[in-house]
């Protein structure tokens, strides 16, 4: 069974130079992370273990353990993969950009390359992301790499707006916001049995224009709010009984 290919670490920058020596342990890299997902889906979490994951790449325990923490960190490697690459295109994107904006945009860009590896590997992503939602650990595995990739988005954030993250709430809002509307989508996607897997770049449209929308209808609130009477100036029972004794008043002396 042909596994889900983790996607490559270089959208949105020049592809780096590898030796033959780093080509090839990027190579082993990969066969373990394919086997991983291969033997995940075929037999369930639980059934699977760091030797059989060792076996089928063809390749020593010792040498999975100088890679991956456990099966659960193996199978997930192209989540990483695919957090590298998101901040990677947005670390290029324009500095004019607004910051919210900048990150949709590197995910689009991150999308984009993904379309180039066909169905099955969308489909095989898609039913991984399902077994998260359903098994602890490997969720808990999905949760730290995403936690990790975040931290380096708000840096990145940070940096375009010359701030402090220490002190300054702005990129972690925008990262927050940005990152979690992302989430939304990957999950809802990811419940889609019986739909099209090569269907999330709308879900993650979609998902966007919903939060711009909410936000809009947020604010146009807010607007309303601001405009409406305060107590200082809406009339009240004391006043008006105030302003009936100051008009009876008033005919009583003339």
């Amino acid at each position: 069974m042909t596994a889900m290919k983790p996607s490559s670490r270089t959208t949105g920058g020049t592809p780096p130079v590898e030796d033959r020596r780093q080509r090839k342990a990027r190579q082993t890299r990969e066969a373990m992370a394919a086997a991983a997902i291969d033997l995940i889906l075929e037999r369930g979490l639980a059934a699977v273990t760091v030797e059989a994951i060792a076996e089928r790449a063809d390749v020593t325990r010792r040498t999975f353990s100088r890679h991956f923490k456990g099966k659960e960190d193996a199978a997930l490697d192209f989540t990483r993969a695919d957090g590298d690459n998101i901040n990677a295109a947005l670390r290029a994107r324009p500095a004019e950009e607004p910051p919210f904006v900048a990150y949709r945009n590197a995910v689009a860009e991150w999308l984009a390359a993904r379309e180039t590896l066909g169905g099955q590997p969308y489909a095989r992503w898609q039913a991984l992301l399902r077994l998260a939602d359903t098994e602890p650990a490997l969720f808990a595995a999905y949760e730290r790499i995403r936690v990790d990739a975040q931290d380096e988005s708000v840096a990145i954030i940070a940096e375009r707006l010359g701030a402090d993250p220490g002190q300054d709430l702005r990129p972690a809002i925008v990262v927050g916001a940005a990152a979690g509307v992302l989430t939304a989508a990957l999950r809802t996607w990811a419940r889609q049995e019986h739909e099209d897997a090569r269907g999330l770049p709308a879900w993650v449209n979609q998902a966007y224009d919903a939060l711009i929308t909410q936000a809009a209808g947020a604010t146009d609130r807010e607007v309303t709010a601001d405009n409406q009477p305060t107590a200082d100036n809406q009339p009240t029972a004391d006043n008006e009984l105030t302003a009936d004794n100051e008009l009876t008043a008033d005919r009583t002396t003339n």
